[in-house]
């Protein structure tokens, strides 16, 4: 038979590692929100919103026939 003190022994360490599992995933979702705004302002830097935008506007006209 499982006694209560056992019980409470395997709680504890099913909250330790949830807690260590949450923690490394804000520790992932931190990292990479710091590379996603790392890239953007990169992009932004070179004008690469300039060059989407005109690539966008060119197969736009190219599927309906004008460009």
């Amino acid at each position: 038979m499982v006694g209560i003190s056992n019980i409470k022994v395997r709680l504890m360490r099913y909250k330790n590692r949830r807690e260590g599992l949450a923690m490394k995933v804000k520790i992932i979702r931190g990292g990479l929100l710091a590379a996603a705004i790392v890239l953007i302002l990169i992009g932004v830097s070179q004008n690469g919103f300039r060059d989407i935008m005109n690539k966008a506007v060119r197969i736009c006209y190219e599927c309906i026939g004008i460009g």
